[in-house]
């Protein structure tokens, strides 16, 4: 399934491209001396936890994460610096699930964790752009973003000895990411695929210091991948 997925989205991009570059005609010609402008973009994203175990309690821990694919969507508002030079502001929603297995728990109802995320993801990015050939102008996107969860449960006074897998409700990530520029007839349309980064520990522990399923967890962040495909 990923691979099929990953596949798709290089051949909408590469048969993207090469329409552009057929184009005898350079469309939207005065686009890019827009001092601000605006869109919206739509996606998916697989995102997994980047996990690291600690000496514990709880001898040979183990613990694995199962990612699915989520979606995300959101707006765009883009300042420009200079001719090669944008800050990219993209406030949306991300949503997606993983499955968290404790691998070291004999009783299957307490080894696994389903957690659902739904986060206000809000990215400030700077956006380093190639001149322009024709239709299409490549980039490169660097930035960090803020991430309110609210499927975290923080606030839950039950955790996991009552079955709730509890996460921190504000968490920061850095983003780096390609993507090119499309320059058609009425709008210019941009793919871009960037990683997405954990800088915090993600993970609220359980109350017990001991805890089979949070005593053995030294970090845990968000690692994932976001396909975007904005309309400008």
């Amino acid at each position: 399934m990923n691979k099929k997925v990953i596949l798709l989205g290089f051949f909408l991009i590469t048969s993207a491209v090469f329409f552009a570059q057929r184009e005898r005609l350079e469309n939207l010609p005065t686009f890019d001396k827009r001092r601000l402008h605006y869109g919206f973009y739509l996606g998916m994203n697989q995102n997994d936890f980047k996990l690291n175990l600690k000496n514990s309690a709880i001898l040979n821990a183990d613990i694995s994460i199962e990612p699915t694919f989520g979606f995300n969507v959101g707006l765009i508002a883009e300042l420009r610096l200079h001719k090669n030079l944008s800050l990219r502001l993209e406030p949306g929603l991300v949503s997606n699930s993983k499955n968290i297995y404790f691998n070291h728990l004999p009783l299957r109802r307490d080894s696994v964790r389903e957690i659902g995320s739904t986060y206000l993801h809000f990215p400030v990015l700077f956006k380093f752009s190639t001149d322009r050939y024709r239709n299409v102008r490549p980039y490169l996107l660097a930035g960090v973003s803020y991430d309110y969860n609210f499927s975290s449960n923080e606030a839950n006074q039950d955790d996991n000895s009552a079955g709730q897998f509890r996460m921190q409700t504000h968490n920061f990530m850095y983003e780096v990411g390609v993507g090119i520029d499309i320059y058609l007839s009425f709008f210019k349309f941009s793919p871009s695929i960037r990683g997405v980064f954990a800088i915090n520990n993600e993970i609220k522990y359980d109350d017990n210091p001991n805890s089979q399923w949070t005593a053995p967890v030294n970090f845990m962040g968000t690692r994932g991948i976001f396909l975007n495909f904005a309309f400008e």
